[in-house]
């Protein structure tokens, strides 16, 4: 397997992320001052401990004992309570951010749709709404208050060891907070980078493979590879689990810290002792610094905790970057005409996937309300790009798609797909009843017009043969369906929806000549109404076509009927 690396470094990710926030920043920043107060507040019961101690050893501390205990008790009281506002405020954002995230995502993926989805994994598609934006949940609710109020706290214990007891104290808690905060996290990160990275591509990859296993399990079994295919699964699980176990053991990186903590204890006490045996400093100032140095590396330990997540994190954030930052194949018109349709005239239009090979060259056809124009070609040869492009699915890359003279790309896409509908060859069916299915194409129609425009697509009598008639449950994926049956439900849709121009991508390929001779009749009957662009490769559907063209090597020409 090769390494897949990020596109962005830690850094941009976590900037990019942070921009997320928009306008809960100040929720963020209130989470920030509670955490960092409070930490100081927990601090304050053994530092004013502390004092206490230095009071009775001479210390020149104006405060009473009893006001020392009062502060002391105040502390640990104040800290539960702004713990709270800081653990609150910390999921508010987080999870008020999953929602924005995951409508982002779906927005992202609806100007993509469906060109540049057509190359996606489904399964990678669900990981990352799921799986990748659950572990960015993590980032913003234990990630960016932790690091900020380690910085606040380690600045303020700084100046507070300075000024009350010693600046060498000071220094010397500052080195440890560098080298527990980041020293340690960098070889921590740098160890875990590529584990993190290759994570998330192993289950993104997993995902994809067993849900395609399951949509096609009764092919497997039809074709007795359910061995290889579980055999294949274990193989991926056990890719999986293995990088899991690298990013899971932690116990070394614990134990680092661990003892890089002990160590600049004993060297902060041995600092101490120094300035009080060289009289530089008083016993009792010494131990209120020592004791604030102590209790003030909870915030540091945790960041040096969180490479094992950042590993995770910025993986799912680079993924869900990308696909935010993806450029679609064509812009929505918004601002463009609106039309409705008479004719559709295509001349010289060209068309590449990769700008490299084209996959149609000076392509030249004309349809007018009225007429069945027929597309024939070999397989792969262009036609259902054709069709594509006539929905503008694709960018063209020259020539013109002219709709009532008007190019292509200056009609707004919302009233082109009013006036254009494809029927392709496989038709998604959602887990709903077969009438909700139908009405996708036109919610306000009537059951007498959903009824019509199901005889018209032959599809009537089966349906009522089913249990529950058009309230039958269509079952996941469809596959209580054929695929004849569903084609004709999508040819249903077509009629239902009421556009000018209907484009037939082989919509009689998976039905019986019988029902083909009923769908065609019903779409010459509908020829007065609309264009139909139809494409096929058997010679019986272009028996309907009032012209045909036949497309060979990328080009077309007009044949006699």
């Amino acid at each position: 397997m090769s390494k897949k690396k990020l596109r962005r470094s830690g850094a941009k990710i976590m900037a990019s992320l942070i921009l997320l926030l928009g306008s809960l920043a100040y929720i963020m920043i209130l989470a920030v001052i509670n955490g960092s107060i409070g930490f100081i507040c927990a601090m304050g019961v053994t530092v004013f401990g502390a004092v206490g101690v230095a009071k009775a050893l001479g210390e020149a501390i104006s405060l009473s004992y009893g006001l020392i205990i009062g502060i002391a008790v105040g502390c640990g009281v104040l800290r539960g309570i702004l713990r709270y506002f800081e653990q609150y405020s910390n999921h508010f954002i987080a999870f008020k951010l999953l929602a924005v995230l995951r409508d982002k995502i779906f927005g992202a993926l609806r100007t993509l749709c469906p060109a540049k989805l057509e190359s996606k994994q489904k399964g990678s598609i669900i990981a990352m709404i799921t799986s990748d934006i659950e572990t960015l949940e993590v980032f913003y609710a234990h990630t960016i208050s932790p690091i900020c109020i380690a910085v606040l706290v380690s600045t303020a214990v700084f100046l507070f060891v300075g000024f009350v007891s010693s600046w060498y104290l000071a220094l010397a808690a500052v080195v440890a907070y560098l080298v527990i905060g980041i020293v340690v996290p960098m070889i921590s990160s740098s160890r875990l980078k590529e584990s993190g990275v290759k994570y998330r591509a192993e289950f993104a990859s997993f995902n994809a493979y067993f849900l395609d296993s399951i949509k096609g399990i009764k092919d497997i079994v039809l074709n007795n590879a359910g061995e290889e295919r579980e055999n294949e699964v274990n193989r991926r699980s056990e890719l999986l689990l293995k990088e899991t176990k690298k990013m899971k053991h932690n116990g070394s990186r614990a134990a680092a810290t661990e003892l890089t903590v002990s160590l600049f204890i004993i060297a902060t006490l041995i600092v101490g002792i120094l300035l009080v045996h060289f009289d530089m400093l008083s016993i009792g100032k010494m131990i209120i610094g020592v004791v604030a140095v102590f209790g003030s590396f909870g915030p540091v330990i945790a960041i040096s905790a969180l490479p094992s997540n950042l590993t995770q994190t910025f993986a799912s954030g680079d993924r869900v970057l990308n696909l935010l930052a993806e450029k679609p194949a064509v812009t929505e018109v918004k601002n463009g005409e609106n039309i409705e349709y008479e004719n559709l005239n295509v001349s010289d239009l060209s068309f590449s996937y990769n700008e490299q090979t084209e996959v149609l060259r000076d392509i030249k056809m004309h349809a007018e309300k009225g007429e069945i124009i027929g597309i024939v070609g070999e397989s792969g040869c262009g036609k259902s790009t054709f069709l594509k492009l006539l929905l503008r699915f694709w960018q063209k890359k020259g020539g013109e798609i002219a709709y009532n003279g008007i190019d292509i790309d200056k009609v707004n896409s919302d009233n082109l797909l009013d006036n254009v509908t494809m029927v392709s060859q496989t038709t998604y069916l959602f887990d709903e009843t077969i009438e909700d299915n139908l009405r996708i194409a036109n919610p306000n129609t009537s059951q007498e017009e959903l009824e019509a425009a199901c005889r018209l697509a032959s599809v009537h009598d089966f349906i009522m043969t089913l249990p529950n008639g058009y309230k039958t449950q269509v079952g996941a994926l469809g596959d209580n369906l054929s695929a004849g049956e569903k084609q004709r439900i999508g040819l249903a849709r077509a009629f239902l929806k009421g556009s000018e121009l209907i484009l037939l991508d082989e919509p009689t390929s998976n039905v019986d000549s019988i029902n083909e001779g009923i769908i065609l009749k019903a779409l010459k009957e509908q020829k007065s109404k609309k264009s139909i662009i139809l494409v096929s490769h058997r010679e019986s559907t272009m028996a309907i076509a009032d012209r045909i063209y036949r497309v060979d090597e990328g080009k077309m020409q007009e044949v006699k009927v």
